[in-house]
């Protein structure tokens, strides 16, 4: 059984308007509901990052490159830190199949797909409230007021032995690695989803790492009307001649944002010895006035806990985060991006060590 999807839930839930001037709607702040398709949203912004043409590719195929997104030498900092939290040797390939803690089927799934529990590092941090990284989602989105996901890394060595993808039991229908949708793409309006990773390192076609199918996301529409009714919503059944999965090359800083339309996976790694080196990040449109989950958001950062928002999230089984580091310190735009200081607040008061109210959250979030 594979574990890694999530079930979808049993009531309708509430929707949040988001804090743009654009109407985005979500429950849980990573679907949203919007009167425009963000592959056909005309923009009211002026492109910051992205070029007329990237703007275009994101809108025809449902994925756009953003070349060192970050400084090179920023995502291979990034890449020693994952080494380290997780107790591997870069240079000993017998070290990457020691047996570790496990406390569930699910622990052995995201120990075999290269999943490593930290979200909260400094490092992680500097990556989300990098400004260009910023501007990338904005363009995207056509809105400035975001929050950034609290989720993690991965590091994903040749997929044999203890790591060997046949140890998890194969399925028919649901949630595929090699190809999948974010979204239920048999809704009459699916919600608008987006996703993205910074790569560690280089790829390498043996290596695996992130492939998707950009035809069928360009084809789409036309492509559903031919499928039976019953079709699969999260798993495309498609003839890889006629629509072809890519492998975007990608270089150490690269920032790589999709759609959740777009079908995607991860190729397993068939190297010798090289590994898939990914930070995942992305930006949504600020929930400010879902206070439950802004709360959790900024008790996640501040406690150093692991995020609730998807329960593949569990925490490293060997020593969590909270017992490694310190709390991560933001700048004023990353202190917006977590949901600490409102959008709607003047720069100033954004800074992460404002002067707490009595409910002990920064003055500065009172109308978050």
């Amino acid at each position: 059984m594979n574990l890694m999807t999530t079930p979808a839930p049993r009531r309708r839930p509430r929707l949040h308007r988001a804090a743009s001037d654009i109407p985005y709607f979500s429950a849980d702040g990573e679907a949203y509901l919007a009167q425009t398709a963000l592959r056909e949203l005309d923009k009211s912004r002026p492109l910051r990052v992205l070029s007329e043409e990237d703007f275009a590719h994101w809108q025809t195929y449902g994925y756009v490159i953003v070349r060192e997104a970050i400084p090179a030498a920023t995502a291979r900092r990034l890449l020693d830190f994952t080494w380290e939290f997780q107790g591997l040797d870069p240079d000993r390939p017998e070290s990457w199949y020691e047996d570790r803690p496990l406390r569930s089927e699910l622990d052995q799934q995201l120990h075999i797909y290269g999943f490593v529990e930290a979200y909260h590092h400094q490092l992680l941090w500097d990556n989300r409230q990098s400004q260009r990284v910023y501007d990338a989602f904005v363009d995207v989105w056509d809105c400035e007021e975001l929050w950034v996901t609290l989720d993690r890394l991965n590091l994903n060595p040749p997929n044999r032995g203890n790591r060997d993808r046949a140890l998890i039991e194969a399925t028919d229908r649901g949630f595929d690695i090699e190809l999948h949708w974010d979204i239920d793409t048999t809704l009459a309006v699916p919600p608008q989803r987006v996703q993205g990773i910074i790569a560690l390192n280089d790829t390498r076609p043996e290596t695996g790492g992130f492939q998707c199918c950009p035809e069928l996301f360009r084809q789409f529409d036309a492509w559903k009307v031919a499928q039976p009714s019953d079709r699969d919503p999260l798993r495309p059944d498609i003839d890889r001649d006629e629509l072809p999965v890519v492998r975007p090359d990608l270089r150490p800083g690269d920032l790589l944002i999709w759609n959740g339309l777009l079908a995607h996976g991860v190729a397993r790694n068939l190297s010798e010895n090289g590994v898939r080196a990914v930070q995942y990040l992305s930006m949504m449109p600020a929930l400010e006035e879902h206070e439950r989950l802004r709360k959790s958001r900024v008790e996640s950062w501040r406690h150093l806990r692991t995020p609730r928002w998807n329960r593949t999230l569990v925490g490293d089984p060997v020593l969590p985060e909270s017992k490694r580091y310190p709390t991560a310190e933001l700048n004023p735009l990353g202190s917006r991006l977590l949901g600490l200081a409102s959008w709607q607040d003047p720069v100033e008061d954004t800074s992460a060590t404002a002067p707490a109210a009595a409910s002990g959250e920064p003055s500065c979030a009172a109308s978050a």
